[in-house]
């Protein structure tokens, strides 16, 4: 599976354009990027703050029959996503919190939405990814963001994490034969916050 990469410099959200780009252009596959996003959204149409110099992504492919079901790849995104973050930060301090929020020593460093459309009667996966690099917003909602560089003076270059995201993802649906929801199901209650 190919993921063109287009590189925007601001969108109201990138899950938007990825959408458009399936319902208006036909696209199959796709990675949308932005440097700004105006209108950024997280969950239950809560506002995502989207700061330069972070990552605001969406990949988007259709899923068949031999894919995971919607219901699994909420529980196989954050797994993939947080492989990627622990690249760069101790992966003892990293923690999943469902649905869509990786945490880094109890503060948010990450947050997924994942949507789907149907287009043409075929499904497609919508992954939007917002992953705090340099900065983080000042949120007050009972726990607290932070972000890679604050945390650990590494300043990844965002080429190379879309570069990671995607090839966890091409990988992942390559091998999609083989794909066992029970080990990634149990890697990610055992990577969740405990209550």
């Amino acid at each position: 599976m190919k993921f063109e990469i287009l590189k925007l410099k601001s969108v109201t959200s990138t899950n938007d354009v990825a959408i458009n780009l399936i319902k208006e252009k036909n696209k199959l596959t796709g990675c949308i990027c932005s440097d700004l996003q105006t209108k950024g959204r997280g969950t239950y149409g809560k506002k995502w703050i989207s700061e330069k110099g972070n990552l605001f992504l969406t990949l988007f492919f259709p899923i068949d029959e031999k894919c995971p079901s919607f219901q699994e790849f909420s529980i196989i995104n954050p797994v993939i996503i947080l492989d990627i973050v622990k690249n760069y930060c101790d992966e003892k301090k990293l923690r999943l919190k469902f649905p869509n929020d990786i945490m880094y020593d109890g503060k948010k460093i990450c947050g997924l939405l994942q949507e789907h459309i149907i287009q043409n009667e075929r499904k497609f996966l919508v992954i939007g990814i917002g992953l705090n690099i340099v900065t983080n917003p000042n949120i007050n909602n009972g726990y607290k963001a932070t972000n890679i560089y604050l945390e650990t003076n590494i300043k990844p270059s965002i080429d190379e994490i879309i570069d990671l995201i995607i090839s966890s993802y091409k990988n992942f649906l390559a091998n999609v034969d083989v794909y066992n929801y029970k080990s990634f199901k149990k890697k990610a209650e055992e990577l969740s916050v405990k209550k």
